[in-house]
């Protein structure tokens, strides 16, 4: 009963041929709109590939968020290799000291 209570209410039976003629123009409508969020949820390829846009969109945008990061401050990155190579160069020192 509760689902009847949601639905609109219908032209009566003394209902004229304009509200006629509207209701079945609304009811169609709203049976498109049905019809078409339907096949959108059927349309697994097409989803995976809006999915697929939007993802590569948002790793563009860190990318760039990223470089102009690095942009704006240098030496931090700069910073970073030279502390690796320190390291790698200390592991190699270390290495041959022992042998």
């Amino acid at each position: 009963m509760a689902a009847a209570d949601r639905l609109p209410q219908e032209p009566g039976p003394d209902a004229g041929i304009d509200e006629l003629q509207s209701d079945i123009a609304k009811t169609r409508s709203e049976l498109s709109e049905t019809v078409a969020a339907m096949s959108d949820k059927l349309d697994v390829k097409g989803r995976a590939q809006d999915k697929a846009a939007e993802t590569k969109e948002a790793v563009v945008e860190r990318a760039h968020a990223a470089t102009d990061a690095a942009k704006s401050a240098p030496a931090v990155p700069a910073a970073a290799v030279v502390a690796v190579l320190a390291a790698i160069g200390f592991v190699w020192w270390w290495r041959r000291r022992d042998r």
